[in-house]
């Protein structure tokens, strides 16, 4: 506390703050001042600042909250808020600044109070407060994949957005990826809603991940600002690679380059483009040891295939047909999924992994790029085109 409270005068400064000394002499020359000449007291030397300016509105909570001083030391520094907690913060080690170091809060008024002693020896006190930004929506998104899981090494960081971003580049610039190994990677805006982080060729198994989106308070756009941050650690693993050449009526496994397996299958049928196995890189998407096929066009709903093994929302599966096993490893019949017998459909959906790539060639037709995990199919300089930075 200060033995003796100095009065005070605030002004504000060209550059936003509060700027505090001691009080001003009342004349401009030396005369003395009343009866016997007695002269003012010179002011304190020392001047705190605050950035943002005493009585800020629409402060980011992103933004920097600082208090400095010149031509002293700061002794204090305390921020509050309305309820008189007192807010985190971090002297400098020289004593000239002083900053926050907790997140603040949307739409709330924080209070700080600040002491100094300047070069002179002399005590200032500084006084202010601030209101941070209300946002006009609070903005909710997810990262996948999640915490402490094994996935496949064709997998993506995917960052999806409860509502489409208009700003991309602020709200990229706040994702990042780490990797050991190291591991070169772009992200890219596959549409306004999801934006996805991929290396450049297939991750190193084995490979340990950290991905971070810190993107509470991002401004959006419109007045929309990030909800929350967000972070993921997760584990790339076996390398396998699932590769089918339609024309072969075979489904092909590799593991570390090498053949693991081969499966006799029946695929998409090679005269209608509309019901081919597109050609493309994808992803194992989904696993369900039973799932319903329905597609009242083609004439048949409620069919159930056991293993099956999605690597597309476009439609594509790998799947049990023992129905069609006339054609199993002889003609492509099927209207767009890999139909493999039962016993080797078991076998490989025992052996599949979230994020495994699946390659496809050799058909008629190429993968829409509207399929929702689409990254492998565009080439690396088309990828990193696809960033906002």
């Amino acid at each position: 506390m200060i033995g003796r409270r100095t009065v005070l005068r605030t002004a504000a400064l060209a550059g936003g703050g509060v700027v505090v000394g001691g009080a001003a002499a009342c004349s401009g020359d030396d005369e003395g001042v009343g009866t016997g000449g007695a002269q003012a007291a010179p002011k304190p030397v020392a001047v705190i600042s605050s950035t943002p300016a005493d009585g800020a509105k629409n402060v980011g909570v992103k933004d920097k909250i600082v208090v400095r001083v010149e031509q002293g030391t700061l002794e204090d520094v305390a921020l509050t808020n309305a309820d008189g907690k007192q807010i985190a913060g971090e002297l400098a080690e020289d004593k000239r600044s002083w900053r926050v170091t907790e997140p603040l809060g949307f739409g709330k008024k924080y209070r700080y109070t600040a002491r100094a002693v300047g070069t002179d020896n002399k005590q200032v006190e500084a006084t202010g407060s601030f209101t941070m930004v209300t946002p006009a929506s609070e903005v909710r998104a997810t990262i996948n994949p999640i915490d402490d899981v094994t996935v496949g090494v064709a997998m993506p960081i995917s960052v999806r957005f409860d509502v489409p971003v208009t700003d991309k580049a602020a709200a990229e610039r706040a994702l990042s990826v780490e990797s050991d190994p190291p591991v070169e990677g772009a992200w890219a805006w596959l549409h306004d809603r999801q934006v996805d982080w991929r290396p450049r060729e297939y991750w190193p198994e084995g490979t340990k991940v950290k991905a971070a989106a810190s993107l509470y308070g991002v401004h959006y756009g419109g007045g929309s600002y990030g909800r929350a941050d967000l972070t993921t650690e997760f584990r790339i693993g076996r390398n396998q690679v699932v590769k089918i050449h339609t024309p072969d009526h075979e489904m092909r496994v590799y593991r570390d380059g090498e053949l693991f397996a081969t499966y006799p299958s029946s695929n998409g049928k090679d005269k209608n483009p509309d019901l081919n196995t597109p050609n493309g890189t994808m992803i194992v998407m989904a696993k369900h040891e039973k799932a319903r096929f329905d597609n009242a066009r083609y004439g048949y709903t409620n069919v159930w295939k056991k293993w099956a093994v999605r690597f597309s929302n476009h439609g594509e599966f790998i799947h049990e047909n023992d129905d069609n096993r006339a054609n199993i490893g002889k003609k492509n019949t099927s209207h767009g999924c890999v139909n493999l017998l039962n016993a080797d459909a078991k076998e490989y959906y025992q052996t599949a992994m979230i994020g495994d790539p699946v390659e496809v060639t050799g058909a008629k037709q190429d993968m829409p790029t509207t399929s929702d995990v689409n990254d492998w199919l565009f080439d690396w300089r088309t990828w990193k085109s696809m960033s906002a930075l």
